[in-house]
């Protein structure tokens, strides 16, 4: 076998969470690129229905469902049904979340509470869910998205960064508990990724200069631009693939070299 037949994932089933569009549709559509029959998921079923469509409009077959990943009964049904359509996962991409921008003494217990539940708890169930199929194929990729946020904190996000660094824990302990029956669990950790949700945070002000966030980000990447959903295609792929065989408990960050820079002297 050559290398490069190390990166394929012909005959591979994956199942991303919350992958109708942004990070969640590029990593999905790059999995199906490489070969994997690929099934995704989304709560609202208007977004599976479009996810679906989008899809095929960019040429890729890939089925999607209907579930709450925070539910795990329909979890537990959803990849069940998966493997009746598909077969049992292979992959799986543990995508789904979302942050609340929120000062912490503004922030309620109930939005904290949210925000780990989606970010943090639904992978757990998830994971939870695939493993069974995963040890008694003999084999298995699980990738978690992590964040920068896995490493630092910010002003704001406090719900956030505590699943995010979470979710870094549960994916070291995933490798611990299972890498012995050929099970490998990772993380992506994307930086700054220019997705529809930060377009308002990239437009030009009236006077033609950056958005002030855009110009901080611009100045402590030092690839000096955001990251596209593309971006990241690359890491999914070898994350899922057999190429990554021996890679376990690492989280991958695809940032542009933000965590590895003090940033710029100011002038």
């Amino acid at each position: 076998m050559s290398v490069l037949d190390t990166f394929s994932l012909k005959g591979k089933v994956a199942f991303v969470t919350g992958a109708s569009y942004g990070i969640g549709f590029a990593i999905a559509s790059a999995l199906a690129d490489a070969g994997a029959k690929v099934a995704f998921c989304e709560r609202n079923p208007e977004k599976v229905k479009k996810g679906t469509e989008d899809y095929k409009a960019a040429g890729f077959d890939v089925k999607g469902y209907q579930c709450d990943v925070t539910d795990e009964k329909q979890v537990q049904d959803t990849v069940a049904k998966i493997a009746a359509d598909l077969g049992t996962i292979d992959i799986l991409v543990n995508n789904a979340g979302i942050i609340k921008r929120i000062p912490m003494t503004e922030l309620s217990v109930e939005e904290y509470k949210q925000v780990i539940d989606i970010d943090l708890v639904s992978p757990f169930i998830v994971s939870k869910a695939v493993l069974p199929g995963m040890k008694a194929k003999g084999h298995g990729k699980i990738i978690n998205i992590c964040s920068m946020m896995s490493e630092l904190g910010r002003e704001t996000v406090s719900a956030y960064a505590a699943a995010k660094g979470g979710l870094k824990m549960l994916t070291r302990n995933i490798c611990s508990e299972y890498g012995e029956f050929n099970i490998q669990c990772n993380g992506i950790g994307p930086g700054y990724i220019a997705t529809p949700q930060t377009a308002p945070l990239r437009e030009k002000q009236a006077d033609g200069s950056r958005h002030p966030f855009d110009q901080f980000i611009i100045a402590k990447t030092p690839a000096a631009r955001w990251g596209t959903p593309e971006d990241l295609q690359g890491a999914a792929v070898f994350l899922a693939s057999d190429a990554s065989d021996f890679v376990n408990g690492h989280v991958l960050y695809v940032d542009g070299g933000i965590l590895a820079y003090i940033g710029k002297q100011p002038k």
